[in-house]
C-alpha cells in the first residue's frame, strides 16, 4: 500500500530514502481520523515511529505549503529520554524535512549548552532533546514554547522508567494547551495511561503492533552454559553468527570488563554506558555504523533507542530484569522489515528464571547449547574456502602480478600457495573457546516422580566438603557456593551437615553427577575448598537442615 497524499517535500523525501509503503505505525497514524487530534499509541521498536510521528506533524509545521515559514519560535518539540535516541530522531526529521526548509535542533546532555543556546537563538522549527537538558534550557530563558503547536513524547513509558516524570510535567506545564500531544509507548501501563489523561485532549488509543508478544522478525535462542563460563560461551555465539551484534551487560564495570576481554582476544569492539562523554558515544556508534567495529558493549540505558543498520544479532550476556527490557534489548535488531536473532546466556542455575521471563514476555525461544569450537572451526573452513575463491576471481590479470603468483606457483606449488592464503585469511579471527559439553537439565515434576525416574530410592547422593565449624562453615553461605561451584539449584540441595572440620552436603539423585562433574574441576575463587563423594552418613554428627520443599510442578 503506498503512502497517502503528503506535501511534496515529505514525498520526495521518503522516495530518495527507498520508502515504497508506510509501515504499519506509520500508516495508523496518517489515516484520516487521526488529522489534528492527540494521539496515544502504542508501536515497538524499529516500527519506524519516527518517521511516523514526523509524517504526522506535517500540518503543523508546514500548513498545507511546501516550505516552512522563517524560524522565529519552535512549532515542535520532540522528548526522548537519551541522547542518542535524541540525536537519531533529530537525524530523522533533518533529512525528512529538509526540502521543506525546516531547521532542526538538538537539546541533549553530555554536550556544551552554550552552543544549544546560540543555536536556539538563531531560531528552529523543531526541537529535539532529553528532559533533564530541555527543562535546563527552559528554566535559563534559553527556550520559548509559547508557539508551540505539536509536542512529541517518545518512548514515554522508558521516560517514566528512567525517573523523568517531573522533567515532562515542567515542560508540558509550559506549553500552550492548544498544542497537539503524540504520545508513542512500547507499552501503555498505568503510569502512560495518567500522563496521557492529564495533558492530552480525546487522544485517539493506536495500537499500531500488539503490545508485548514476539517481534515478527526477531528469532529468539536461549544458550544454557554452566555459571562460570558465560565469557567463553558468548565469544562462540559471536564467532558462530559472525554478525554486527550488540552484547548487553546490566553495570558499567560489566561492560568496561567484558569490552576489554573481548578486545585483547581479537573482536574488534566498542563500549556503550553512561560514563562516556557524549563525543566518545558518538565515535563508538560511528565505529560501527561505518564497520570500523564489528561488537558494541552496552548498558541497557546507553543503547536504548539506538539505531544500527544491519544489526544482525543481540546478546543477552546477563539476563534482562523483566520482559520489557528483554524486549527493548532485543529490540535493536530485526528493525524495518530486516530479520534478527536475539540471544540470551542463560546459566543452567537460572533457567527456571529464564523461563519465566520468556513465558512473561510471550516469547517462544529454541535452547540449546552454545556452538563448541570443534563447529566453529569446521564453519570456518568453509567460510575460509569462499572468501579465498572470491579473492582469485577478483583478482587483476595485469602482466607483473600474474608472473609474480607463476613464480611463487613455480617454487611452491598450487596447494601450498592456497594454504598460505587460507592461513593468512584465517589469522585475524579471534579462536573459538573450549567449553564442557552441556549439562543434562533436571526433570521435571515432584521429587517423588522425579526420584522414581532415576530409579534412586529418593535418598540422594553425599558429598564431603573440607571445610567445617573450625574453617566458620555456615549454611548460609555454603548453599550459594555450592550452587556456584556445583552448577545446580537450591531446589537440588538437600540436608548440609555442619561438622567440626568438614562438611556433608546432599544432592537431588538427579544431578548428582552434574554436580560431582563440576566440583571436580579447578576453581582459582575456591582452590582451598575441596569436594569429594561421600558414602551416605549412618549417624549424622549435626543436625541436618529440613530439606527444601520443591516447586509445584509446572503446568
Amino acid at each position: 500500500m503506498p503512502f497517502p497524499d503528503l506535501p511534496a517535500p515529505l514525498a520526495r523525501a521518503l522516495a530518495a530514502r527507498g520508502y515504497a509503503e508506510p509501515t504499519a505505525v506509520q500508516q495508523a497514524v496518517l489515516a484520516p481520523e487521526t488529522a489534528g487530534r492527540d494521539l496515544l499509541v502504542s508501536a515497538q521498536t524499529g516500527s519506524g515511529k519516527t518517521v511516523a510521528f514526523g509524517l504526522a506533524l506535517a500540518p503543523e509545521l508546514l500548513g498545507g505549503s511546501e516550505r516552512v515559514g522563517p524560524p522565529r519560535v519552535p512549532l515542535a518539540l520532540a522528548i526522548a529520554p537519551t541522547r542518542e535516541l535524541a540525536l537519531q530522531v533529530q537525524a530523522e526529521l533533518a533529512w525528512l524535512y529538509a526540502e521543506a526548509g525546516a531547521r532542526v535542533v538538538a537539546c541533549v546532555g553530555g554536550t556544551d549548552p552554550r552552543a544549544e543556546r546560540r543555536a536556539l537563538d538563531l531560531g528552529a522549527h523543531i526541537v529535539v532533546g532529553t528532559p533533564g537538558r530541555l527543562r535546563d534550557h527552559l528554566e535559563r530563558g534559553n527556550l520559548e514554547l509559547t508557539g508551540l503547536k505539536a509536542a512529541v513524547l517518545d518512548e514515554a513509558d522508558e521516560m517514566l522508567d528512567m525517573g523523568f516524570r517531573d522533567e515532562l510535567e515542567a515542560i508540558l506545564d509550559v506549553t500552550p494547551q492548544t498544542r497537539r500531544t503524540l504520545l508513542f509507548s512500547a507499552t501503555i501501563p498505568k503510569e502512560i495511561a495518567s500522563l496521557a489523561k492529564r495533558y492530552q485532549r480525546d487522544a485517539l488509543r493506536i495500537a499500531a503492533t500488539a503490545e508485548g508478544g514476539q517481534h515478527g522478525d526477531i528469532a529468539y535462542k536461549a544458550v544454557v552454559v554452566p555459571p562460570r563460563e558465560g565469557e567463553r560461551a558468548l565469544v562462540n555465539v559471536l564467532r558462530w553468527h559472525d554478525e554486527r551484534a550488540i552484547v548487553f551487560c546490566a553495570t558499567r564495570a560489566a561492560v568496561n570488563r567484558l569490552h576489554g576481554n573481548l578486545t585483547e582476544r581479537g573482536f574488534n569492539a566498542v563500549a556503550l554506558s553512561g560514563e562516556l562523554t557524549q563525543a566518545e558515544r558518538n565515535r563508538a556508534l560511528q565505529a560501527l555504523r561505518d564497520r570500523r567495529a564489528q561488537i558494541c558493549v552496552a548498558t541497557d540505558v546507553a543503547a536504548r533507542g539506538i539505531d544500527l543498520p544491519e544489526l544482525g544479532l543481540v546478546v543477552h550476556a546477563e539476563l534482562p530484569r523483566d520482559r520489557d527490557t528483554l524486549q527493548h534489548r532485543s529490540g535493536r535488531t530485526g528493525r524495518a522489515g530486516r530479520k534478527g536473532l536475539a540471544v540470551l546466556l542463560v546459566p543452567a542455575n537460572r533457567r527456571r528464571e529464564a523461563d519465566r521471563l520468556l513465558s512473561a514476555a510471550r516469547i517462544q525461544a529454541e535452547w540449546g547449547p552454545p556452538p563448541s569450537a570443534e563447529q566453529i572451526r569446521a564453519r570456518d573452513n568453509e567460510r575460509l574456502v569462499e572468501q579465498a575463491i572470491e579473492a582469485a576471481g577478483t583478482a587483476t590479470n595485469e602482466a607483473e602480478p600474474m608472473a609474480l603468483g607463476r613464480r611463487v606457483l613455480e617454487a611452491k606449488g598450487a596447494e601450498a600457495v592456497a594454504a598460505a592464503l587460507l592461513r593468512a585469511l584465517g589469522a585475524a579471527l579471534p579462536a573459538p573457546e573450549e567449553i564442557e559439553p552441556p549439562e543434562p537439565a533436571a526433570p521435571r515434576g515432584p521429587p517423588q516422580q522425579r526420584d522414581r525416574r532415576e530409579g534412586s530410592g529418593g535418598e540422594g547422593a553425599w558429598f564431603r566438603l573440607s571445610v567445617g565449624r573450625s574453617q566458620n562453615a555456615d549454611p548460609r553461605w555454603l548453599l550459594p557456593f555450592l550452587c556456584r561451584r556445583g552448577h545446580v539449584t537450591r531446589q537440588e540441595v538437600g540436608r548440609i551437615q555442619v561438622m567440626e572440620r568438614e562438611t556433608r552436603v546432599e544432592i537431588a539423585p538427579w544431578a548428582a553427577a552434574r554436580f560431582a562433574a563440576a566440583a571436580r574441576r579447578h576453581d582459582a575463587d575456591d582452590e582451598n575448598i575441596h569436594i569429594a563423594p561421600m558414602q551416605a552418613p549412618e549417624a549424622p554428627g549435626a543436625r541436618p537442615l529440613k530439606r527444601r520443599p520443591a516447586p509445584p510442578p509446572r503446568r
